[in-house]
């Protein structure tokens, strides 16, 4: 997309962000539409490792949210991924896989381990995300928890997402 640009959240941006997440979950099944509340939750609690917006046409249109992760067996350098949102209007128009590629490319260069997500397994896995049975996210199904190493190796262990994942 010719004027799209992928940049770092600023304070001027919160407001839009929030907007665009809640627009982007609003009609989903799945969501539980606290998402925005969990990306403000993350950033109050300073554990956004990467906040990426998309802007076209100087309008917020869409935004990725990574996040620092636990594993139970004590492995380093996992990160949760998510949100990710797109303006309605402008979904499926490839805004939310340049998000993607931009954060996880961001995220390979910072030297992380690797990156999970909850979500359509159909969607990540085209970015090489796939369930692995050693990685375990409670009361999930597994087909809906999948990973992404950078080096191949996976660890072992059940996997917990910072407490703003809670959020209300």
């Amino acid at each position: 997309m010719q004027n799209l640009i992928i940049r770092n959240e600023s304070l001027a941006d919160y407001a839009a962000i929030s907007h665009v997440i809640e627009q982007a979950f609003k009609d989903q099944q799945y969501s539980t539409h606290i998402e925005q509340f969990i990306v403000n939750t993350l950033r109050d609690a300073q554990q956004l490792t990467i906040s990426l917006l998309a802007v076209l046409n100087q309008d917020v249109v869409g935004h990725i949210a990574i996040s620092s992760v636990s594993i139970s067996s004590g492995a380093d350098g996992w990160f949760g991924l998510g949100p990710i949102a797109v303006s309605p209007e402008w979904q499926q128009h490839g805004i939310g896989s340049t998000l993607m590629n931009t954060a996880l490319k961001q995220l390979k260069a910072m030297g992380a381990a690797g990156c999970v997500v909850l979500g359509d397994p159909n969607f990540y896995a085209q970015f090489g995300f796939q369930p692995i049975n050693s990685l375990i996210l409670e009361d999930v199904p597994a087909e809906y928890f999948q990973a992404l190493s950078f080096d191949g190796k996976f660890p072992q262990g059940i996997v917990t997402y910072h407490a703003a994942f809670s959020a209300t």
